[in-house]
């Protein structure tokens, strides 16, 4: 398939169209996950600030009293509180309801109400103002680009009042390092699962264009077999006439004899052109069968009754076996039956030696009825017998056509099996023999 150009362009440009729809797809769920992800982690930062603060927020308003000022009791809670223009002590022990405030990424401000820093805790951003906002939530960059997100809250002494405002942070290094860190997971990922789905593609490609590709060699198999089939009877014709031109004078018995000549290979191309035609009218389910209830043993006995003769003539025993009493009977069309049984019950006259034996049989097995026809003729070779009801596919071409045949026979014979919901099968050793039997749903009646 790869060695013609058309498939290998049909594939590539198919290939091509997998590979790219699922690219758009990687691309554009890689972006959902990451953007999904970012967000999950920015709600869990805010979460947890907002859990900080108001633990704090909660703590220390009933120990607040003056406004603007730090109250001893303030700083008995905050053991790391640095309150501006005095001495910072740190003390390592603190109540559990500020160790988040104790981690290193975690910060809080006291400010007045207009907005003068009173003291800090933890470490806050380097070189930042700190400033009174309406907006409970800000994100903020120190001068080293460092980004670090806070809470806002209004405090209140015990009695009420408004005291200041708290503002609760935390540095967002390990946030922007997990995203950035996700963010390049996904482009390295992407480019690989591209190559991937890349490869995956041309491989389904390939798997998609092969019914295709079959399809057309065996157009250009049944196209080169029939332009060969219809070239021996023109040719034939062809030179009959160009020989009979030739002559000067031509007698009336001569005469007889070359229209006899054109006549019998016009009537051989007109067995083929039908039979393609046939052929072709079947695949395109261009014919509505005219079905209606059939007797196969009537079909068989009279089958057997025209072709006895031609058995006679070949000096070959022909028996007819019949194991149910009663009739078997299928939904068809007559004639499209009647000619699936001849042409397999011919080849088997045809291709069994003189005083061979050919014997049919029908019986009814569950819902189906079974026709078999077994003869101990030339049989067919493992080799052939996967093509035998191939379009024009001749066991030995020189010996079918001395039998006139065109290579059709068993593929029409295949074909109106299946327009029928049937099926057949065939059993064959070389120079032992074949069994052809034919599956057919039948009906009661």
């Amino acid at each position: 398939m790869n060695h013609n150009k058309i498939f290998f362009g049909a594939r590539l440009h198919l290939a091509g169209w997998y590979a790219g729809v699922m690219g758009i797809i990687l691309t554009l769920s890689g972006v959902g996950i990451y953007q999904v992800m970012a967000h999950a982690h920015w709600q869990a930062v805010d979460r947890e600030l907002e859990s900080v603060a108001g633990t704090l927020h909660d703590s220390l308003e009933p120990l607040l009293i003056e406004s603007d000022r730090i109250s001893p009791s303030v700083q008995q809670i905050l053991p790391n509180l640095c309150v501006i223009g005095e001495k910072c002590e740190q003390e390592s022990s603190a109540r559990h309801i500020m160790g988040a405030i104790q981690q290193d990424s975690f910060y809080a401000l006291f400010l007045t109400h207009s907005g003068t820093l009173i003291a800090t805790v933890g470490k806050p951003p380097i070189g930042v103002v700190p400033r009174t906002s309406q907006e409970t939530w800000q994100t903020i960059e120190d001068r080293k680009g460092n980004r670090y997100h806070q809470i806002s809250l209004l405090l209140k002494n015990n009695s009420g009042k408004s005291w200041g405002y708290l503002q609760v942070g935390r540095s967002l290094a390990d946030y922007d390092h997990h995203l950035e860190q996700s963010k390049l997971i996904l482009i390295v990922s992407l480019p690989i699962a591209f190559l991937i789905v890349s490869i995956a593609s041309w491989y389904l490609a390939g798997i998609a264009m092969k019914p295709v590709y079959s399809s057309y060699r065996q157009i250009q198999q049944f196209t080169a077999d029939a332009a060969h089939e219809l070239r021996t009877p023109l040719a034939a014709i062809r030179a009959t006439v160009e020989s009979t031109l030739s002559s000067d004078a031509i007698s009336e018995l001569e005469s007889r004899d070359i229209l006899q000549t054109i006549n019998r290979q016009t009537v051989r191309l007109s067995e083929l052109v039908q039979d393609l035609l046939l052929l072709s009218r079947m695949d395109l389910q261009l014919i509505a069968l005219q079905k209606q209830v059939c007797c196969l043993n009537e079909i068989v006995s009279d089958l057997v009754e025209e072709v006895s003769a031609l058995a006679i003539q070949s000096d070959i025993d022909l028996k007819l076996k019949i194991d149910n009493e009663s009739a078997i009977y299928v939904n068809g069309n007559e004639d499209q039956l009647y000619r699936l049984i001849l042409n397999i019950l011919i080849n088997a006259i045809h291709y069994t030696l003189e005083q061979g034996k050919v014997e049919i049989s029908l019986e009814q097995i569950e819902h189906h009825a079974i026709i078999q026809i077994q003869d101990n003729g030339i049989g067919i070779s493992s080799t052939d017998l996967p093509n035998i009801f191939d379009r024009f596919y001749r066991v030995s071409s020189d010996r079918s056509r001395k039998k006139g045949g065109s290579g059709l026979g068993l593929a029409i014979a295949m074909a109106i099996a299946k327009a029928h919901g049937g099926n057949i099968q065939v059993k064959s050793e070389f120079a032992e023999g074949s069994t052809f039997t034919i599956e057919i749903p039948s009906i009661f009646c």
